[in-house]
C-alpha cells in the first residue's frame, strides 16, 4: 500500500465516487485510479466501496474505518512536510517563548527587540505563567523554550542552563525611614506590612525561607505575581515591597528608592529550560546567546544530548 493509494481513495470520496472527477482532480487516468483501488482492496481484504456494477455507490461499513484512517494519515503527511519546510528555512518559522511576567516585562525587551531585527519572518510568541505552568508548556510541546527561576531546574524532562543572576531589592517611599539605614536586617523589614510576589513567583521561596530561619513571621498584607503592582501599592504608602531587582528603574520608578536585599535573601539565577533532546532552529540558538552569551550553541547541544549534567554561570 502507498500514498497515491490512499489520496485516490481519499479524492474519490470528495469527488462524490466519480472516479473520472476524482482522476482529473489528481491529474491522472481514470483507469490508474480504478486499478489503484482495487489493489489497496485486494491487500486490505475488505471492500471499501459498495458497487453496483462497474460502478461505485458508497462506502462500505469497514470503507468508512478505511476512510477515516486514511484521512489521518495524509493529514500527518501534511503535517510533516510542514515541519520539514519550516525547519529547513532557519531565518524563518515560528518561535514560543514561556516564560514569567518579570521575564518578559524587564529582562526581555532588549532581547526580544535585537532577536526580531535580526529575524523579521520568524513569528514570535510570549506565553506568562508561574514557574511550574512555563515549565509544562515545553514539556508539552506549546512553546520551544522557558525562561523563569530556579524553579524549573529539577523538572523531569527538561534541560535547565542558567543565564544570569539577580537579588531582590527593597522598595519604599523616597521619604521613607529606611532610606536613612546604611544596611537594612530582617528584624527591620519584619516590623513593616510587607508588599512581595505570590509564593509561584520571583524567588518568594526564599524570601520566605529567610525569615522562617530567623524565627521572624512578616506581615505580608498583600502578594502580587507582577512588580508593577508592587510598586503600585508601595507609592500609596500600603507597605514595603520586595521585588525582583530588575524590576526597579531609576528613571521610571522616581518616587521610589531601592535597597539592596542580596545579603539578606541571597542571589537568584534565572534560567532557560529546554525540552530534552528536542531540535532546535538556528535562530532560537542565536536567541539563547542574545540572552546568555554565556550559553554558546555547542553548549546547549552538549546539554540538550545530556554530555554534561550541570552548568555554571
Amino acid at each position: 500500500m502507498n500514498l497515491h493509494q490512499f489520496r485516490f481513495v481519499r479524492e474519490a470520496v470528495r469527488q462524490k465516487f466519480n472516479l473520472t472527477e476524482a482522476a482529473k482532480a489528481l491529474f491522472t487516468s481514470q483507469p490508474g485510479v480504478s486499478k489503484a483501488i482495487i489493489e489497496l482492496e485486494e491487500e486490505l481484504g475488505v471492500d471499501i466501496f459498495a458497487r453496483h456494477g462497474k460502478r461505485i455507490r458508497g462506502l462500505t461499513e469497514p470503507g468508512r474505518q478505511v476512510v477515516r484512517a486514511v484521512e489521518t494519515i495524509l493529514q500527518e503527511v501534511e503535517a510533516l512536510k510542514r515541519i520539514g519546510k519550516e525547519f529547513a528555512a532557519q531565518d524563518s518559522g515560528s518561535f514560543t517563548i514561556a516564560t514569567t511576567h518579570t521575564q518578559a516585562r524587564y529582562s526581555l525587551p532588549p532581547v526580544v527587540q535585537t532577536f526580531s531585527q535580526k529575524f523579521p519572518k520568524v513569528r514570535l510568541s510570549l506565553l506568562q505563567g508561574n514557574p511550574k505552568q512555563v515549565a509544562d508548556m515545553v514539556l508539552h510541546n506549546q512553546a520551544d523554550l522557558a525562561i523563569a527561576t530556579e524553579a524549573i531546574a529539577e523538572v523531569e524532562g527538561l534541560v535547565s542552563l542558567p543565564c544570569f543572576q539577580w537579588e531582590h531589592m527593597v522598595v519604599v517611599p523616597n521619604d521613607h525611614a529606611l532610606n536613612r539605614q546604611k544596611t537594612i536586617t530582617l528584624e527591620d523589614l519584619a516590623a513593616y506590612p510587607l508588599i512581595t510576589y505570590d509564593a509561584a513567583f520571583a524567588g518568594r521561596n526564599k524570601i520566605d525561607q529567610a525569615f522562617a530561619r530567623r524565627g521572624l513571621k512578616p506581615d505580608v498584607v498583600l502578594e502580587a505575581i507582577d512588580a508593577d503592582v508592587i510598586k503600585t501599592y508601595v507609592e500609596l504608602g500600603m507597605g514595603v515591597g520586595i521585588i525582583a531587582g530588575l524590576a526597579y528603574n531609576t528613571n521610571r520608578d522616581t518616587n521610589l528608592k531601592a535597597i539592596s536585599a542580596g545579603h539578606l535573601f541571597g542571589m537568584n539565577i534565572s534560567r532557560i529550560a529546554l525540552k530534552q533532546g528536542a531540535y532546535l532552529r538556528s535562530y532560537v540558538f542565536t536567541f539563547i546567546e542574545l540572552l546568555a552569551p554565556n550559553l554558546s550553541r555547542k553548549l546547549v547541544e552538549q546539554a540538550l544530548t545530556g554530555e554534561r549534567d550541570t552548568y555554571d554561570i
